[in-house]
This record gives C-alpha cells, sequence and structure tokens, in this order.
C-alpha cells in the first residue's frame, strides 16, 4: 500500500447541537486526487478546515504525513495549501502584484517571488492578464490565479474546497487540467465538491459524506457498482410488440425490466452483484431472446450507473 498522505479516525467537529462533522475516517493515497461528494452542509468544507489546522477538533484524530493536526500544527502547516471556496487573493492588486506580494510574505526574495509569479501566470494561462487588476477577471481566471497562490511554494497536500463553484463548462475543464497537472507533480489533492462528473473526472477514490459521516468510499468504479451493474435500454420497431418484450425480458433478466414514457421502449436494471462481463452477457443472452421470438429491435444499449445514481441512491440511504 502507498504512503498515506492524510489519516483520519473518528474526527468529530460539534457547532452547539449540530455534529457537522460526527467520526469520519478516512485514508488518502499520496500522490493522488481523492474526492470528498457530499451536498450542503454534509461536513465537507469542516473537515478541510480541521486537516488544515483552522479549526480544531471535538474528537478523534487526524494526521497529515503523519504529523498530528492538534499537536503538530506547524509541521502540517508546512506541508499544505488551501485553496477555498471564495476567492482569496486581492482584487484591487493585479495578477503578478498578487502573487508576488504572497510570495514575499512566504520567505521568498523578491527576485524569486516575481521570477515564481511569472511562471505560474504562464502556467495557468494568465500572462496575458498579468497587470490587470483581479477585480477585471472572469470567474474562471480567479479560480485559476487563487490556486496559483495556493502553490507559490509547492504543497505536499492541496486542499481544493469546491474550486469549480459557478464556472462555466471551458473554465472547469481549465481547472481540471490545471489538478492534473499539479498532481503529476507529486502533490497530493484532497478535493471537495458537489459535482458528480467532476469527482468521476478527477478523482481515484472517493468518499460520500452526508451528515457529517462517511456512508461510502472506494474508486469510481467500485462505487457504480455498488448501485447496479448497469440497465439495459432497448428501442423496438414495433410498439405492439412491446408487450411480449416486456415479458420476455422479465422472464430472462429477472423482475426489474420497466416500459419507458417512450411506447416502443423498454429499460432493465441489471443485478448489483453482476460483474460488468455478467452484465454483457445477460444483455447479448436478452437481444437474442428478443431475435428469436421475433421482436424487431432498432437500438440495443448497456449503460453504465453513473455517479449521480449513486449519489441520489446512497444519500437516500443516509437519510432513511
Amino acid at each position: 500500500m502507498s504512503e498515506l498522505a492524510i489519516e483520519t479516525a473518528g474526527l468529530v467537529k460539534v457547532f452547539g447541537d449540530n455534529r457537522a462533522v460526527d467520526g469520519i475516517d478516512l485514508a488518502v493515497p499520496a500522490g493522488t486526487v481523492y474526492g470528498v461528494l457530499g451536498p450542503n452542509g454534509a461536513g465537507k468544507t469542516t473537515a478541510v478546515r480541521m486537516l488544515a489546522t483552522l479549526l480544531r477538533p471535538d474528537g478523534g484524530e487526524a494526521r497529515v504525513f503523519g504529523h498530528d493536526v492538534l499537536r503538530e500544527p506547524d509541521a502540517v502547516r508546512q506541508r499544505v495549501s488551501l485553496t477555498g471556496q471564495y476567492a482569496s487573493v486581492d482584487e484591487d492588486l493585479t495578477g503578478t502584484e498578487n502573487l508576488v506580494l504572497l510570495g514575499r510574505l512566504i520567505g521568498h526574495r523578491k527576485a524569486t517571488a516575481r521570477e515564481r509569479s511569472a511562471q505560474l501566470l504562464a502556467a495557468f494561462g494568465l500572462s496575458d492578464a498579468a497587470d490587470k487588476q483581479v477585480k477585471n477577471y472572469s470567474g474562471g481566471m480567479r479560480r485559476r490565479i487563487d490556486i496559483a497562490a495556493s502553490i507559490l511554494r509547492t504543497p505536499d497536500v492541496l486542499f481544493l474546497d469546491e474550486p469549480t463553484t459557478g464556472l462555466d463548462p471551458r473554465s472547469r475543464n481549465q481547472v481540471w487540467d490545471i489538478v492534473r497537472i499539479i498532481v503529476a507533480q507529486g502533490t497530493t489533492v484532497l478535493l471537495t465538491t458537489q459535482y458528480l462528473d467532476e469527482a468521476d473526472q478527477l478523482a481515484s477514490r472517493i468518499a460520500v459524506i452526508d451528515h457529517g459521516r462517511v456512508i461510502a468510499e472506494g474508486t469510481p468504479g467500485e462505487l457504480k457498482a455498488s448501485v447496479g451493474a448497469g440497465a439495459v435500454h432497448v428501442r423496438l420497431r414495433d410498439a405492439g410488440q412491446r408487450p411480449a418484450a416486456l415479458s420476455l425480458l422479465r422472464t430472462v433478466l429477472g423482475g426489474g425490466v420497466q416500459p419507458d414514457p417512450d411506447p416502443v421502449a423498454l429499460t432493465a436494471q441489471l443485478s448489483g452483484e453482476d460483474s460488468d462481463r455478467e452484465a454483457a452477457e445477460q444483455a447479448s443472452r436478452a437481444l437474442a431472446e428478443l431475435a428469436a421470438a421475433g421482436i424487431t429491435v432498432d437500438n440495443f444499449a448497456l449503460g453504465q450507473p453513473t455517479l449521480d445514481e449513486v449519489f441520489l441512491a446512497l444519500t437516500d440511504k443516509g437519510a432513511a
């Protein structure tokens, strides 16, 4: 097993009567993107703030590369950086001025700070805006300058707390590319997000949090498999054949076959115990049975569950 960048055991944070974080256990491998997925109020940001030593835990343990966040906060701060949900740079300063100022504050000499600033502005596609005030940047540019500020000194762990909230698709893709580059250079990224596709695109492992607790954890593939191997989507040529097709598919695939609103379409949910290969074999057998029965199929597809379906299934269970 690879070295763990972050470990928590029974991590708790209480605000009055609200247990915002209620016993979270995490094990984040070094050099990866680890996604923390959950709805608003799930406890994601609170957990990150404790790991970054900005909040004191009320219970449990947390370590960053072996350093305890309570007993060794200075050692933790030397190894981490945090980009929060909102812009943290000075809007009245230019991009260059912001990065040079922050570089000086963390100990770079002036020449080094200016050199590092120019490198990051170029890497993040902001060179043309280097001398513009940040208040004139677009939302995507602000997020990029925020992340650039977080890595003026390359951290061992970068906390990205919902870094693409409110961004358009192009800006989100640009941020995703930056995250991939950062991880390729050896930094561990803990990413909190509400966007299912973001976690699916970036994270090698994901923890789903609801009501301050981890309700599921695993790779994106493992989480998808936990709610089903997928679905068979069938579109017939003749709507009059749908009752016969419905009966036949229920015999072949089991009871989870339902007519769609489209009068020529059917959907069959496959068992969560089936592997991808078994699901494909089931789908092929169903298609052969339909052909043998003289039922003409115009379109036939085997679809994987999405993380959206995983998230809805898991959070519905968590709320039950």
